[in-house]
């Protein structure tokens, strides 16, 4: 055979594979487990995984190329630069704003950076790597997102940007946070690593920041394994945020091409002889954080089924509030921001304060049961041991994050949990409550 058919008959055979492998199953209550979050894939990922490894072009290639163009498109930027992680996501975001190239708009060591504390450390921990100022804000019950009151008071004179992270796919008050923003001359960064396919305004979050990242860990909206991107508009962004994803260089050729920019051999920068081949030419103190093709032709297939996905994580989680109504007097049951349309990453539970109910206490029955939970990441993120004895600022007393942190945890709604796990899990809510 051919080098063609024969690279068919693997697909085909792979095709096979899945079927044996990964056959459908049927959820058995109290015998199946729900995860909080998981992948859900079918034959078109391996195909493409396979055929992506056939070439053995193991680093950033072809696609990769439709990956970021296909995913710009989609998020309403012009640009999209793949990684290796979401946390990696976040720390080139973060890293791209130090940059000399921004001129009066760099930050620098001891500016300050607004978010909340009830997040995930790879939101603050850039801030941190950068020799920035984390200044920490509470967030609303309900809605779990920054308190709008807050980021405002927040704002000093060594404020420079705000990052804030879509909290379990709820976009925050964007119109109001770049207001803020725009007035007071902030970059803003949005963490979209939850919250792909989520809307505000009927524009999808992650078009609204300067900057945007996304997470494409296993529990998130589409998976590569690992892997991460960060999205703008901004053409000189983007190059910046390139240069510190490939080892810092100046020199913005993709992998196997040489003189992209016709002058290789012809620039003069820092205090290098004039010519120095632009290929070993460093602007920043950079990074390696690419991902494989391999890893980027699984996104492909993922990409497509985003759509679908989205709508089930919003059935899901209309579902399970719908059956958990009943529950209101011991639970806040959470609500999307004002004008916005989630893609939900989670179900979050709030056991209010004034209720006999423990969280420990339902948590533990519906880990019983089968049923994972998760807490709302770090809780209180100052209360955490690795943050003790940062550099920081507070606003306010953070009352809202410490009932999050003691009170919260979440349930899952990703599209691989069918009405039948849902209803086992409302079950098991009401035998709980109907015990005290």
């Amino acid at each position: 055979m051919e080098k063609n058919e024969l690279r068919q008959k693997i697909l085909e055979l792979v095709r096979d594979f899945h079927a044996q492998e990964w056959p459908a199953t049927k959820f058995q209550p109290g015998d199946t487990f729900i995860p909080y979050a998981g992948r859900v894939f079918d034959d078109a990922e391996l195909v493409h995984l396979v055929d992506a490894s056939l070439d053995f072009w193991l680093t950033t290639g072809r696609f990769a190329a439709r990956f970021e163009r296909q995913f710009a498109d989609y998020l309403g930027n012009l640009y999209a630069i793949l990684c290796n992680s979401g946390s990696s996501a976040n720390l080139l975001a973060m890293s791209a704003l130090t940059s000399p190239k921004l001129k009066d708009r760099q930050l620098v060591e001891g500016d300050e950076v607004i978010t909340v504390a009830a997040g995930f450390p790879t939101t603050v921990n850039p801030i941190i790597q950068n020799r920035l100022v984390p200044v920490f804000v509470d967030v609303d019950l309900a809605t779990y997102d920054a308190n709008i009151e807050e980021v405002e008071a927040a704002v000093g004179p060594k404020t420079r940007a705000i990052f804030l992270a879509h909290t379990l796919g709820n976009p925050f008050d964007i119109e109001a946070i770049q207001k803020i923003a725009r007035d007071n001359n902030l970059w803003l960064i949005e963490d979209n690593c939850d919250a792909l396919g989520s809307k505000y305004g009927g524009k999808r979050t992650g078009s609204f920041g300067d900057i945007s990242t996304v997470s494409f860990y296993p529990a998130h909206h589409i998976t590569m394994g690992e892997g991460g991107c960060v999205s703008t508009k901004d053409p000189h962004l983007k190059i910046i945020i390139e240069s510190f994803r490939d080892w810092g260089r100046d020199c913005y050729c993709a992998p196997g091409k040489d003189n992209t920019c016709g002058k290789r051999f012809d620039w003069q920068l820092g205090s290098l002889p004039e010519g120095y081949d632009h290929k070993y030419i460093y602007s920043h103190i950079g990074y390696n954080l690419k991902l494989t093709d391999m890893q980027a032709a699984i996104g492909l297939a993922q990409l497509a089924k985003l759509p679908d996905f989205v709508e089930k994580r919003k059935h899901n989680w209309k579902y399970l509030r719908e059956g958990l109504k009943d529950f209101e007097e011991h639970l806040i049951l959470p609500e999307a921001t004002k004008n916005s349309d989630p893609s939900w990453f989670g179900f979050v539970l709030t056991v209010r304060p004034e209720s006999p109910v423990k969280r420990r206490d339902l948590v533990n029955h519906l880990e019983s049961k089968k049923i994972a939970t998760r807490h709302i990441f770090g809780g209180n993120i100052i209360r955490q041991p690795a943050y003790q004895n940062i550099e920081m600022r507070v606003v306010g007393e953070l009352k809202n994050t410490d009932v999050v942190m003691n009170n919260s945890f979440v349930l899952g709604v990703y599209p691989g949990i069918g009405d039948d796990a849902i209803d086992y899990m409302i079950d098991n809510c009401r035998q709980f409550f109907a015990s005290i």
